[in-house]
């Protein structure tokens, strides 16, 4: 057209900045500017409109700011174009200050200038703004719009409010494939699943057709319900279409298979993939994380780097995981480095992931340093070290590190509470306890179940029964774990009438017990003497509720048949296990013929136990106390010469007393505790008491009276 001299006009030129916008071709669109304003068209408001809208869409928002501002004339076009500039380069306050300019200067507006504020909406959350603008939009006729309309239901959907979204798709009375989409993706973002899929069936029964953005969002409804068979479905209609081979729709379709638990199909669909991207990669190690195959994670991982793609915060988040499901500690330092050489810093999300790993591979100390170098010390960090001290046995350093997180001014969730109280409860520090459960009120996370069900065990482990049935009973909402706390508790203390009672409420609930609830179940028989019931609720688990006996179960089966004085029937029952015994279940049976004095199973069980655990020697004590309530000295003396010889390991004795909110921690023959002197002198004093008294020791000639008063539960009890 140029070299015919054919003369352009303002319409030429806005076609052809229109291509360059399309293109996002900055050079080339400088030419025609460079044109534009040879010829003097650099003023023309049509001209001008497509040159902000050029510079805008070519990512170069200072220039079309410039460019906007020096228009002489500007009518809703330019402003349109303006505001999605600012909107598509992020600088959404921007474009919706330019919005209220717009209205100041009593510009009209136009179906894309609300497309554009309503995105920015979106992006913000700023779901009372949008709301207004909602109102605006109806004011100016704009209310029934079809493009106006998806764009206002999608930032109802994004601002998580699937009501109002629902109702202006309803209202529409045009519909669009893009007003579909926008329904599909919110309703598959708010975790409502089968509501997406019944969008998705109007959407196909209707001649609009579907595109990869409905694909993707009906895969991600799907792995939001587990449907694994929706999903299939959904992807044979994906197979049939021109979107087979789109990386984004591919990748919706692995992440549905990982979620819904299909490993093959997301490793096939991952390899069949002609086109990966780092979504790609992250979406087939996740899987694999999220299904508990934590080694093929880690594999993919490493073919990931092999392939020269990049590792995000993602998948280092899932890499992460694995390394502490497994155990990994090695796996996990090499990451660690590799993300301090990334240059990726220790932001929120890996530093959670980290700490988590140190402390599930058994490394507190570690993560207690990580955490401390943290820029963003997140709840989730905050939780991780909690409940690492807490799963390693430290719960003095849970409970000083909860303290810490407070003072920090760092807010707890229910997982924070209820690891914490887990930790009370292994202490039996039930002030501390009362305390947590003050401020658990005072939050109104009280009716949360998780932390109903913790609250339960905690008051149950601490003796504290008549506070343990009082927030059992005043719960909104029980769920298996709750009513397990229960029956335990009642069964730990030796209230198996009780127990059965919260039993057979259970059972008329309709709850579902588990192997847990089975454990305590048959405790409590044992502590009643309930021989047949508890032969009664061993075959119920199995017949009644398809629940396959665990080593707990034929343990508390062997208590309860040992205690009824059936010690052959416990020994042939654990002959008759299809498992091989552990060392628990020895020694219950062995506990037991000490009860029964059953001489000849206590042999039995006493060897068994000490091929488990050759250096155990309270097995040899509790054999030798067997023999001599016998009158077998003769074993009670090989026994001493072995015990003598041989190489045996003694865990120490520890016990914990709480005295005015501060727990004591006191070990056999403890010196280390700082009133000592005062604790030895007071024993001194009861010793003397008891000699005065007539009580002697018992007996056994193997520790005297000093020794045996040095028991680690004297201590705490002084």
């Amino acid at each position: 057209m140029q070299r015919e001299s054919v003369a352009s006009d303002g319409t030429t030129f806005a076609v052809v900045l229109k291509a360059c916008s399309g293109l996002e071709d900055y050079e080339l669109g400088i030419q025609v500017h460079s044109v534009v304003v040879k010829v003097g068209f650099d003023h023309d408001v049509v001209t001008g409109s497509a040159l902000v809208d050029m510079y805008g869409k070519c990512k170069t928002l200072d220039e079309c700011f410039q460019f906007f501002g020096e228009l002489p004339n500007k009518n809703w076009v330019s402003w349109s174009a303006a505001i999605a500039g600012c909107v598509q380069n992020d600088e959404l306050v921007g474009g919706l200050k330019l919005f209220r300019r717009m209205q100041r200067e009593g510009v009209g507006v136009s179906q894309s200038t609300y497309a554009s504020v309503f995105r920015s909406c979106a992006a913000l959350s700023e779901v009372q703004l949008g709301s207004q603008l909602h109102g605006h939009a109806i004011k100016n006729n704009f209310g029934y719009d079809v493009i106006v309309g998806t764009a206002t239901l999608d930032m109802y959907a994004k601002c998580g409010n699937l009501y109002y979204a629902k109702q202006i798709f309803d209202l529409l009375p045009n519909r669009s494939l893009q007003s579909h989409n926008a329904i599909i993706v919110g309703y598959a973002r708010g975790d409502c699943g089968y509501e997406a899929l019944n969008v998705l069936k109007l959407l196909l029964k209707s001649n609009l057709g579907f595109n990869e953005i409905s694909l993707s969002g009906a895969f991600s409804a799907c792995a939001v319900i587990k449907g694994l068979k929706e999903g299939t479905q959904i992807h044979a209609l994906a197979t049939k279409s021109p979107f087979s081979s789109d990386v984004c729709v591919a990748n919706a379709i692995l992440d549905m298979y990982g979620k819904c638990g299909a490993l093959v199909e997301a490793r096939c669909t991952f390899d069949e993939m002609e086109v990966r991207d780092a979504v790609s990669w992250n979406a087939v190690i996740a899987a694999y994380e999220q299904n508990r195959n934590e080694e093929e994670t880690v594999l993919l991982f490493v073919s990931m780097l092999k392939h020269g793609m990049e590792p995000d915060e993602f998948t280092f988040g899932s890499v992460l995981k694995a390394c502490a499901g497994q155990q990994a500690l090695n796996h996990g330092m090499e990451i660690h480095s590799l993300i301090i050489k990334s240059g990726m810093g220790l932001e929120s999300f890996i530093g959670s992931a980290l700490v988590d790993m140190y402390c599930k591979c058994g490394k507190v100390g570690e993560a207690e340093k990580l955490h401390g170098t943290m820029d963003e010390q997140t709840i989730v960090s905050w939780n991780a070290i909690i409940s690492g001290f807490s799963s390693h046995e430290q719960s003095e350093e849970a409970q000083k590190f909860f303290s810490m997180m407070l003072e920090m001014g760092a807010k707890p969730d229910n997982f924070t509470y209820a690891t914490v109280l887990d930790a009370c409860a292994n202490l039996a520090t039930v002030e501390l306890g009362k305390q947590i459960h003050a401020q658990i009120i005072k939050q109104e996370l009280q009716t949360d179940v998780f932390i109903t069900s913790t609250l339960v065990d905690m008051y149950s482990k601490c003796g504290n029964l008549q506070d343990c049935r009082l927030v059992f009973e005043k719960a909104t909402n029980c769920d298996f774990v709750t009513w397990n706390a229960m029956v335990c508790g009642y069964a730990q203390h030796g209230l198996g009438e009780e127990a059965l009672e919260i039993f057979k409420k259970m059972q008329l609930k309709d709850v579902k017990p588990n192997h847990a609830t089975f454990v305590a179940v048959l405790r409590a028989c044992a502590h009643i003497g309930l021989v047949e019931e508890g032969l009664h609720y061993f075959k119920s688990m199995q017949v009644d509720y398809g629940l396959d006996p665990q080593l707990d179960h034929y343990s508390c089966m062997v208590d309860i048949l040992g205690r009824s004085n059936r010690v052959t029937e416990a020994l042939k029952l654990i002959q008759e296990m299809p498992f091989e015994a552990d060392d628990v279940i020895w020694r219950t049976l062995l506990s037991i013929c000490k009860m029964k004095g059953n001489v000849e199973v206590a042999e039995e069980a006493a060897a068994s136990l000490l091929q488990l655990d050759p250096q155990d020697s309270s097995t040899c004590v509790l054999l030798s106390n067997i023999y001599a309530d016998a009158g077998m000295w003769e074993g009670v003396s090989r026994l001493r010469k072995v015990m003598r010889h041989g190489h045996f390991k003694k865990e120490p004795g520890c016990s914990w007393i709480e005295v005015k909110s501060e727990v004591h921690m006191f070990l056999v023959g403890d010196k280390a505790h700082p009133r000592c002197a005062e604790i030895y002198n007071s024993l001194t004093a009861l010793i003397d008491e008891m000699k005065w008294a007539g009580c002697v020791s018992d007996g056994d000639g193997m520790e005297d009276d000093y020794v045996a008063c040095c028991h680690a539960s004297t201590f705490s009890s002084l």
